[in-house]
């Protein structure tokens, strides 16, 4: 597939790494209106610029979007938790390529730290709110998730996301 920057908000997002790699996410906002408003929010302030993936787990996910970068932190506003244990119902289910949004174990304390599945993870359907697919570069999360990390899943070589923004498919 082909992307193409795009100047207005679109349902597609680019993830340019500081290794060159890249990869584009196809957002979903039938499952999670919220959670994809939300991260559009964030795009669109170039919140997610600069940061990193701060936690690492071959075979489960790659998680990223802290300002802090120490799993701790997040966007100034958290959101409603759009899955089924909160009373929302999100047919997207936790499969290698979907992004989802981290939280603490309260069910609204997503803001701004997300999730992309390295390997199929649907003990997380229903716990955890899905809003999108990698749709291009899954090989960039495979690189990523494959990267030694420390004993807190912390990557020794950082892991950091250059630029994120809107793309068109062409």
């Amino acid at each position: 597939m082909n992307f193409s920057k795009s100047n207005v908000e679109t349902n597609f997002v680019k993830i340019e790494m500081a290794s060159g790699d890249s990869m584009v996410i196809e957002l979903n906002e039938n499952a999670a209106p919220v959670t994809v408003a939300n991260f559009k929010k964030l795009v669109r302030q170039n919140f997610y610029d600069g940061l990193i993936f701060h936690r690492v787990i071959e075979g489960f996910m790659i998680q990223g979007g802290d300002p802090q970068g120490t799993g701790m932190g997040g966007s100034k506003e958290t959101i409603k938790g759009e899955f089924a244990v909160n009373g929302f119902k999100n047919p997207i289910s936790h499969k290698r390529g979907v992004i989802s949004m981290a939280r603490s174990q309260f069910y609204n304390s997503a803001s701004s730290q997300f999730f992309i599945c390295h390997a199929d993870a649907e003990f997380l359907d229903g716990q955890y709110a899905a809003f999108g697919q990698v749709v291009d570069g899954i090989e960039t999360v495979d690189k990523i998730a494959s990267v030694a990390t420390n004993r807190s899943d912390r990557p020794l070589i950082e892991q950091k996301m250059v630029k994120v923004y809107f793309v068109n498919q062409d």
